[in-house]
């Protein structure tokens, strides 16, 4: 298992990163984990792009100090403050038509436990008008938790978000994205580790997660970045 650490410079080299993280999976059939707070951003996915509203919606983000950027998994925008996480399971797969049911089910069960290390008991499910909503998320006073999936021919990336705090100011971002793109968003709905009774410390959860991602398999770490 390799376990991938810490951010690139700047965000496109961050995505190439995970990118090339997949790629090496997919040809030498080696696990990978990677767990880390990307650069402040709102992550629209492609059904956002074909949105009337979504150059109202980029310019909502950067006026607010978030770079719009768009990602190729998941559904509605996601917004990361700095102290948001993201983490990417890259698995080998040898055939891309099964297993996507089991993969999710792994992810779920294993981030609920890191966050059971908090004494957060989060449960499958999302509040309704959450954003990027979707069928597997972790809910604990609010959304705190997402996960999504890609799949290719020879590997799968099993991603996601975990909310460690900053929820006002995510409510906030989300809440003028949303409303460029005419979709549906209760800034209530946004939950955090935090808000749960978990730390505030993004390093903390990272550590937690990580674990739970990896398990008890032999790992080589490489260093990505600073942060």
């Amino acid at each position: 298992m390799r376990v991938l650490r810490g951010r690139a410079a700047t965000v496109d080299a961050d995505r190439e990163r995970t990118g090339a993280m997949l790629t090496r999976t997919g040809e030498t059939g080696e696990p990978a984990v990677r767990v880390w707070t990307p650069h402040r951003q709102v992550a629209f996915g492609r059904r956002d792009a074909v949105e009337p509203g979504y150059d109202r919606a980029r310019a909502a983000a950067r006026e607010r100090g978030f770079e719009p950027v768009e990602r190729r998994v998941g559904g509605r925008a996601a917004a990361y403050t700095g102290s948001t996480l993201a983490f990417a399971h890259a698995v080998p797969v040898d055939d891309a038509r099964t297993g996507l049911h089991d993969r999710y089910e792994a992810a779920t069960e294993r981030v609920r436990r890191a966050l059971a290390d908090f004494g957060i008991d989060a449960t499958p499910g999302e509040p309704a008008a959450s954003f990027c909503p979707g069928t597997h998320s972790l809910q604990a006073a609010g959304k705190v938790a997402g996960i999504a999936q890609r799949v290719r021919a020879d590997a799968a990336l099993v991603a996601g978000c975990v909310v460690v705090a900053d929820r006002d100011e995510l409510a906030s971002v989300l809440a003028a994205v949303y409303d460029a793109l005419d979709q549906p968003f209760d800034p209530g709905s946004v939950g955090s580790v935090a808000a749960a009774g978990g730390p505030a410390d993004a390093g903390q959860v990272r550590d937690a997660v990580e674990r739970a991602l990896v398990g008890d398999d032999p790992t080589t770490v490489e260093r990505v970045g600073a942060a």
